[in-house]
This record gives C-alpha cells, sequence and structure tokens, in this order.
C-alpha cells in the first residue's frame, strides 16, 4: 500500500508467550485494567479491554522456556492517581515489583515468568 492509498480495517491483537498462562493471565489483567472476554472467563482465555479502546490481549501456550527471546513488555500510562491502586492491584495478582527507581514517572513491575509492564504517568519527567 503506498502513501495515501486507502488501507483496509485493522484489528490488533497482541499475544504473551508463556509456560503458565493461569498463573500470568491475573497480573496482565489488573496491570492493564482488562476484564474476561465475553463467554470466556477461563484461566488461559483472552483478555479485553472493558471500554474497546486497547488490543485484545491472548496467550500462546509455550512448550519450553526461551530465555533468548524477549516475549513482550508494554508501557502503560495512567492518571498518576490511578497509578497506586494499579500497582497494588498487579502485586497482589501475583506481580512483582522489579523497580521505583524512576517513580512517579514510571515502575516496572513483572508478571511471575518475568515479562515486564512500565506503568507510568505524567509525573517526574524532565522537560
Amino acid at each position: 500500500i503506498g502513501t495515501g492509498a486507502p488501507r483496509s480495517v485493522q484489528l490488533l491483537e497482541i499475544a504473551i508467550d508463556a509456560l503458565n498462562i493461569a498463573g500470568i493471565r491475573p497480573f496482565w489483567k489488573a496491570v492493564l485494567g482488562y476484564t474476561d472476554e465475553a463467554g470466556a472467563e477461563g484461566p488461559e482465555d483472552p483478555l479485553v479491554d472493558p471500554i474497546g479502546q486497547g488490543p485484545a490481549i491472548w496467550f500462546q501456550q509455550m512448550d519450553r522456556a526461551r530465555p533468548q527471546r524477549n516475549r513482550i513488555h508494554f508501557d502503560i500510562c495512567v492518571p498518576h492517581d490511578e497509578a497506586p491502586r494499579r500497582i497494588e492491584t498487579a502485586l497482589a495478582a501475583g506481580g512483582r515489583l522489579v523497580s521505583a527507581t524512576r517513580a512517579p514517572a514510571f515502575w516496572v513491575l513483572a508478571d511471575l515468568e518475568g515479562n515486564e509492564a512500565c506503568l507510568t504517568t505524567w509525573q517526574g519527567r524532565d522537560g
């Protein structure tokens, strides 16, 4: 498709490779503020944005660890007053805090398999 040419409709979905889908799914549900997909509420089912703005997240079963491969990394920008609650729910869902050295600009969180998400705000940024 060249510049200026019309483009067909596009749908973005994000897949996360995982060894333990049921173990990491609660973290991603909490840190993204997502919900279960309608009619798919199992421990390995996709997650969706409750207001329909963000892409669906689904999980792909891995058969073995692949430490040489980065499986996913998200930056999630939230209002500064929502960040503490989002962090708390992500930690309660099995996540861990990797770093808060740049807070309140961002916190680095990870699921139990080490896939990271940076929760960011506008606060504490240079410029």
